[in-house]
């Protein structure tokens, strides 16, 4: 099976722009873990704010776990969006979640990720067993290290008990995806030995989307690591580069994944 982690990282970098008085910080999983887990996050405020916060996610290819560290009986699970998301959170808060690389979570939880596709759910609606772990053992007074062991020990214990489903056409296509930076002709591309209505089927069951879809996000996911210059910005090159095939197309899809445009999202 494809090691995602090596080809591929989910940015989100919206939390790093955000106000005075939160903050944001992902933790790695036990090494066993990290092809499957990318990271355990937690946003939290340092102090009471003096209005609401609105939390912007992007579209990052994954599936999280989240839930607020006060109210640990209420866990959710946010598929694959293929737009970005905005979560209106109060003027205090402590979220802590975990985001799975792409394909990992249906493979862990048999789940088929098209069902929870741009939306969240009750996480007790979906996987009981997890949300009912979180419940019982996490709780406000836990440090980050004693977060991430406690969910080292669960994640540990389900992957040994959990068989994949390693289908090579599905991660020889993920694999060709990611290793061109999302810059693919589906039809021709993926062309390897399996029918489109296969891999439409792999791709919705695995990662939530098509696999049309999947690379768009990916081609946005690399544009965001890349850290564009003003230069690259303001000329044809990036968008180009980046199989755009023009600036308003480029703008226009940014937008509907970030939220705001190239300029205001890198800051020029």
């Amino acid at each position: 099976m494809t090691d995602i982690r090596q080809l591929y990282t989910p940015i989100q970098p919206t939390v790093r722009q955000s106000a005075d008085h939160v903050t944001y910080a992902e933790f790695l999983p036990h090494p066993q873990l990290q092809s499957y887990i990318y990271c355990y996050w937690q946003l939290q405020t340092t102090q009471a704010l003096s209005e609401q916060f609105n939390y912007r996610v992007v579209a990052d290819g994954c599936i999280d776990i989240y839930f607020e560290l006060n109210n640990p009986q209420d866990s959710y699970v946010m598929g694959f969006c293929k737009k970005f998301t905005e979560f209106p959170l109060d003027n205090s808060f402590n979220y802590v979640g975990i985001r799975f690389l792409p394909t990992m979570f249906p493979q862990l939880f048999k789940i088929n990720a098209r069902e929870l596709s741009n939306r969240y759910e009750h996480l007790d609606n979906v996987i009981p067993a997890t949300a009912t772990f979180i419940k019982n053992n996490l709780h406000i007074e836990q440090k980050p290290a004693e977060i991430k062991k406690t969910f080292d020990a669960y994640f540990l214990a389900h992957l040994s008990r959990t068989t994949f489903d390693n289908d090579s056409r599905l991660y020889e296509a993920i694999q060709i995806i990611l290793r061109n930076l999302g810059v693919i002709d589906v039809e021709h591309d993926l062309n390897n030995g399996i029918s489109s209505r296969q891999l439409r089927r792999l791709f919705e069951y695995y990662i939530g989307d098509t696999a049309k879809t999947f690379s768009k996000v990916v081609r946005f996911q690399n544009i965001l690591k890349a850290k564009p210059s003003s230069q690259s910005l303001r000329s044809n090159k990036l968008f180009f580069d980046a199989g755009y095939y023009d600036q308003a197309h480029f703008i226009k899809e940014f937008k509907n994944f970030y939220g705001v445009t190239p300029s205001k999202a890198f800051g020029r």
